[in-house]
């Protein structure tokens, strides 16, 4: 696949040292995708349309051109995507205004990155303006880069997010962890040469070669993380 992400820089590390790690955000360290649905229903009965629970596991974890082409398709809806687009991101602003759960174990594993000066990027399919609301309920402080959805031409499932992260950080994908909550940010984690965890939130995500699926955050932290990048794990776990 070819991409035209600039050229990893030059962080010094070992070879075999965990490099750097980078986190999704909806459904991986903050509890929205049930709001991101709540949203798309509110938006589109406004329109006259009763979405179906189906749709759901289509949409979840996909940058916001997709989701939103889907459903149009789907429900036939009168209105543009730009039109549309604005009036989602607008609902989901209301929704997280007054702050957003964490998944557990989300709060400590970024203390922990933090403390031991692991740089840590937020990768994310949601708009800018959506990452900067949340981020208040986050810490800005625990991460050295964000990278939003709308910042490039291409989102997840692309590797482009994952390659753009490790580039302005000057680290190897292949030293850096990432951690996904939906197959759609697995599979742009893989693409990208990263080590993958997956923590499924909405929707299972199967076992594959080079991939770990744990059940939840409070199952990941640091020596698990530099693990994943010193040890060789050809296996299906």
């Amino acid at each position: 696949m070819t991409s035209s992400i600039p050229a990893v820089g030059t962080r010094t590390a070992d070879a075999a040292t965990l490099q750097a790690v980078f986190l999704d955000l909806d459904g991986t360290l903050v509890d929205t995708e049930g709001f991101w649905w709540e949203a798309e229903a509110e938006v589109f009965a406004g329109l006259g349309h009763t979405l179906d629970e189906c749709h759901r596991e289509v949409v979840v974890g996909g940058p916001m051109s997709r989701s939103a082409g889907y459903l149009l398709r789907a429900t036939g809806a009168a209105i543009g995507l730009p039109e549309l687009s604005t009036l989602l991101n607008e609902a989901f602003a209301a929704r997280i205004s007054r702050g957003v759960p964490l998944m557990p174990g989300a709060r400590r594993l970024l203390s922990e990155l933090a403390a031991h000066e692991v740089p840590t990027a937020l990768v994310s399919a949601s708009h800018r303006t959506i990452i900067e609301k949340v981020l208040h309920s986050l810490g800005p402080e625990n991460f050295e880069l964000t990278i939003a959805g709308d910042d490039l031409m291409r989102t997840k499932p692309h590797p482009d997010p994952y390659l753009t992260a490790a580039a302005r950080l000057g680290v190897d994908p292949a030293r850096c962890a990432v951690v996904e909550d939906t197959l759609t940010g697995v599979r742009a984690g893989e693409a990208a040469g990263c080590r993958v965890v997956a923590v499924p939130s909405v929707t299972p995500i199967p076992p594959a070669p080079g991939r770990t699926v744990v059940r939840s955050l409070e199952e990941v932290d640091l020596p698990f993380l530099r693990t994943l990048i010193t040890e060789s794990r050809g296996t299906v776990h």
